[in-house]
């Protein structure tokens, strides 16, 4: 029977539909916004937020759009490092999928983190910045190695 894959299918949310709810929680949590705040901004309820953010439902071109305006990013936003990319390479030493990164930006201190970094205005300070925590973490693995 044909129909029985396609009701597993309909089970288990697309995994582009999972990545680009779980950016929307990224950058409403970025902007310390709740799920009722953004429903209101879009006219409907915080439970179908708590959907589109779980990849439970998809999100609609029109409404995508709109969701972009409300939090101030291009709809591009959603769909970076989406899976099923052109490239379809994964690093070993990296988590797979951008879970990870979600997860650790949802955090108090990812956000304590993300806050305070967007305020520094100068490239070349921000730049530092990176380059500070990225010579932090190779010396921890480093250390963690020996």
């Amino acid at each position: 029977m044909k129909a029985l894959p396609m009701l597993e299918n309909k089970k288990k949310p697309n995994p582009v539909d999972t990545h680009v709810g779980s950016r929307v929680r990224l950058r409403r949590t970025m902007l310390g916004m709740s799920q009722e705040k953004l429903g209101e901004s879009l006219g409907i309820t915080f439970q179908q937020i708590q959907k589109y953010e779980k990849g439970s439902n998809r999100i609609g071109a029109s409404r995508l759009q709109r969701m972009s305006e409300v939090l101030n990013v291009p709809v591009a936003f959603f769909f970076e490092d989406a899976p099923g990319g052109i490239d379809g390479k994964e690093g070993f030493a990296e988590p797979s999928g951008p879970d990870y990164v979600v997860d650790f930006l949802s955090s108090t201190e990812g956000l304590q983190l993300n806050r305070a970094f967007v305020r520094i205005a100068d490239p070349k300070v921000r730049r530092r910045v990176i380059d500070l925590v990225r010579t932090l973490a190779d010396a921890a693995a480093a250390e963690d190695k020996a």
